[in-house]
């Protein structure tokens, strides 16, 4: 970890730190197929705050301020502005979608299905961040950070098949 301490691999810690990487490759592959330059430039902007917030993670508690009061990263860290930003850019894309009436059924266009694949990796990211948090507190902005980036990634699903014209599948449960 940042600051020496070792953990075995298996550490909450490390399986953490080591999803939102697979969540920020899985967005990368997102932002290498078809979508428009906005949404691009939105999934850099979320990568980058990813890479941050894994450093975050990845940084022993105890070892984050160095013997000289100096933190260790020197970085900026996701905190309330990039949630509130986060909360925008989902309000925004939602504009102008149709009502949802249904679950949604995943694919229908392969960044849609992409998306829904980054959105699940999130959730999963999430979850181990909880149980992280249960024994070794963090800043909470992160676990928040990580509710609303999985919302963000379910309606750029929606928004995505929108702009696509692609069909979104509802989910009809069978009746008995």
């Amino acid at each position: 970890m940042i600051g020496g301490t070792r953990v075995p691999k298996h550490h909450i810690r490390i399986e953490t730190y080591g999803t939102i990487d697979e969540l920020n490759a899985h967005i990368g592959m997102v932002r290498s197929l078809e979508i428009n330059r906005v949404h691009k430039d939105r999934l850099i902007q979320i990568q980058n705050q990813l890479f941050t917030m894994g450093s975050e993670l990845a940084t022993d508690p105890e070892k984050a301020v160095m013997r000289n009061g100096k933190e260790r990263l020197q970085i900026s860290k996701i905190g309330k502005e990039e949630i509130d930003q986060m909360e925008e850019l989902i309000d925004e894309m939602n504009e102008g979608l149709p009502p949802l009436k249904n679950f949604i059924l995943p694919g229908g266009h392969p960044v849609v299905a992409h998306c829904h694949i980054a959105r699940t990796v999130c959730r999963r990211t999430e979850r181990l961040a909880t149980a992280l948090y249960e024994v070794e507190p963090f800043d909470e902005s992160l676990l928040k950070y990580l509710n609303r980036l999985s919302d963000f990634l379910f309606v750029l699903t929606r928004r995505v098949s929108f702009e696509s014209k692609a069909e979104e599948t509802p989910w009809i449960p069978k009746k008995k």
